[in-house]
């Protein structure tokens, strides 16, 4: 069950990383929409960081909560943002991928 919150938690650093990155592009009170919407999800993913680290351990956690923040984010900049997806920055996020995986399976 932590390891799913922390993919929840991950996925919610995802989303506040995205309000930031839409808000700078917005104007009026779309972009006040857009900073509750940081707030809160940077809140929830935060108390899903600290509830899994109770059982987790912090450096295994943090590594894939930040790599789930990291590998999301970049995509979403790809598909949202049109931000370039260039060969060595798929092949990095690739690495991110591979080494989140690591991480769980040699994880208690």
């Amino acid at each position: 069950m932590n390891w799913i919150l922390l993919v929840i938690a991950g996925l919610f650093e995802v989303a506040f990383a995205t309000c930031l990155g839409k808000a700078k592009e917005s104007t009026g009170i779309q972009t006040t929409y857009l900073y509750i919407g940081f707030i809160v999800c940077l809140s929830i993913s935060m108390i899903l960081l600290v509830k899994v680290t109770k059982e987790l351990p912090i450096g295994t956690a943090y590594a894939v909560w930040t790599g789930i923040g990291a590998v999301g984010t970049v995509l979403l900049g790809i598909i949202v943002f049109k931000e370039p997806a260039t060969l060595w920055r798929l092949f990095f996020i690739s690495t991110l991928i591979i080494s989140i995986v690591g991480l769980k399976v040699v994880s208690n």
